[in-house]
């Protein structure tokens, strides 16, 4: 079994807040990240896969391939948008980092499965301290 990690970035505003709490009691919860005019990360999204090496190619897969998908299924919709309000993988989704990297795991793993591998893990890394690893 052998992994490989493919990065991409993008650039993505949101809001953490719960729509039935008032501003006050939504910054108790969220601070800053619950501020009304929203904010944003220069976010990594990290795509591990898995599977055996092709003894053909010497490889799992092309990660060209990985990439494509990664930037039209994610990266596209992402990318210079507002997180709640724009990317409809996450219309009607609280805009974390957790769920982030669930809905984006959601986005990829048929598609990774249809290139002969398996999804095994994305990572979002929202800031230098701060980033969500899902297994699926």
């Amino acid at each position: 079994m052998i992994y490989i990690t493919r990065r991409e970035r993008f650039n993505a505003a949101h809001r953490l807040y719960r729509p039935d709490y008032t501003d006050d009691q939504n910054f108790r919860l969220f601070g800053k990240c619950s501020y009304p005019n929203w904010h944003g990360h220069n976010y990594d999204l990290l795509v591990t896969i898995k599977g055996e090496v092709n003894p053909e190619t010497g490889f799992l897969i092309n990660l060209s391939n990985l990439s494509s998908i990664i930037k039209e299924k994610v990266i596209d919709k992402l990318d210079h948008r507002n997180i709640n309000l724009d990317v409809d993988f996450m219309q009607g989704k609280f805009a974390s980092t957790e769920m982030l990297a669930i809905s984006i795991w959601e986005q990829l793993e048929f598609e990774v499965d249809k290139l002969g591998a398996r999804l095994h893990c994305v990572k979002v890394q929202e800031s230098e301290n701060n980033y969500v690893e899902y297994f699926g």
